[in-house]
């Protein structure tokens, strides 16, 4: 079943806000059987509502609106469908019933423009909203279906799990999607595609798809399948890309860096301190990002100053005037000091030139060094990151927790 997601609002045009929904509704659509093939924003204009949706009913089995329910005289999605299905509108005098009780029940007196969210479509399914006061509408039309759900994320999942997506398992039975997920690290788009082509090209029947970001690439396979039928080639094929390369996958589940590193941290006993100088606390930050991580996460020094890396990290000032502040030999004094400062089993440091400033010819911006320290074994590595100020410190910091895992495994990063 081909679905298409048309998300109203003319907020959602603006780069002040951005269109969630879609993703929540693309995994879940998924999940059921149903092939997103095309995603609309468009805004509060009723005219391009209704030729959007006339232009849907051509090429979807499946047409889920996301927005535009409210009670306000821009919330137009109720009376452009109706328009462009030449249907009716009609009060329903249970509906506009329970929108006076929620209102009195929360000490509210309801404000007339409320009665329009008690309008209903000819002929559609009324989808109770247990958390808002706009219900959703499921209609048919012909060998088509239209969905109409409300805006508020915490309202559109409950009415989409409660309702609808058991209307659409009845019409997909059995078909699903099947995926394969691979997360990896230490290596660019390029370099992993040039290694892999020559082995996801010989199955024409999987879709592949490769997806850079400053944390880590994505490799994703996925296939339409009845289910029943064996997922043999869509096995070989994984086991293939595992076989290939290895060690620079991460996960094969949907889990970030500093999941997988702390799980190694804990399973391995050992606690960690992290000195930042360019990233000031970012690396300390997503560590503690997960649930649990005071069990293996002694604490971070930010020193940013050169000063902050002489007295808080015990980095000698004769080596940071010999080197720079941004050299290997700092980074790896700043791991054992903060590891020794701390009392961690492991120090992790990152020292950079993030920008816009600030760089050479010498030492470019972008040039970062990561040290790791484990009071038997001191190392360090260093990079030039592309991209903005906030992409630098962000790419140093997944670098490092990169480091952090390779050294863990005790393989060379």
């Amino acid at each position: 079943m081909k679905a298409e997601i048309i998300a109203v609002g003319s907020e959602l045009l603006t780069p002040d806000s951005s269109d969630t929904n879609s993703l929540y509704l693309t995994r879940q659509l998924n999940e059921t059987g149903c092939e997103v093939h095309l995603k609309t924003i468009v805004g509060d204009d009723q005219k391009e509502i209704e030729g959007i949706l006339r232009q849907a009913l051509e090429r979807s089995d499946l047409i889920l609106f996301s927005g535009g329910l409210g009670p306000t005289m821009d919330d137009r999605t109720r009376v452009a469908v109706a328009a462009a299905l030449g249907r009716p509108l009609a009060p329903d005098p249970k509906i506009l019933e329970n929108l006076r009780r929620k209102f009195a029940s929360r000490g509210f007196r309801m404000s007339p423009n409320n009665e329009q969210q008690a309008e209903v479509i000819r002929g559609a399914e009324i989808l109770d909203n247990r958390l808002g006061t706009a219900p959703g509408m499921w209609i048919e039309e012909g060998n088509r279906y239209i969905v109409l759900l409300p805006g508020p994320p915490r309202e559109l999942k409950s009415i989409l799990e409660d309702h609808v997506l058991p209307r659409i398992r009845k019409l997909t039975r059995d078909k699903h999607l099947e995926t394969r997920s691979f997360y990896i690290t230490g290596m660019t788009e390029s370099e992993l595609d040039s290694q892999l082509a020559p082995i996801y090209s010989a199955y024409p029947r999987i879709a592949t798809t490769i997806l850079a970001g400053t944390r880590h690439i994505s490799v994703r396979l996925y296939r339409w399948t009845q289910e029943g039928s064996n997922s043999d080639d869509l096995d070989e094929l994984a086991a293939r890309i595992q076989d290939k390369i290895g060690l620079a996958i991460f996960s094969t589940k949907d889990e970030s860096m500093e999941e997988v590193v702390g799980r190694m941290l804990q399973e391995s006993k050992n606690t960690i301190a992290v000195a930042e100088s360019c990233t000031a606390g970012m690396l300390g930050m997503h560590i503690t990002r997960v649930p649990g991580s005071s069990e293996y996460f002694m604490g971070g020094i930010q020193c940013y100053s050169d000063t902050a890396k002489i007295e808080l990290c015990g980095v000698p000032a004769d080596l940071i005037l010999a080197h720079g502040a941004v050299s290997a030999e700092v980074a790896e004094a700043l791991a054992r000091g903060v590891r020794e400062a701390l009392h961690a089993s492991i120090g992790l440091s990152i020292t950079g030139i993030a920008g816009p400033g600030g760089g050479s010819k010498e030492k470019p911006v972008g040039l970062v060094y990561i040290g790791i320290s484990d009071g038997m074994h001191t190392e360090s590595r260093h990079r030039i990151m592309p991209g903005d100020r906030e992409s630098v410190r962000e790419r140093s910091t997944y670098l490092a927790l990169s480091w952090l895992r390779r050294f863990l495994m005790r393989d060379d990063p």
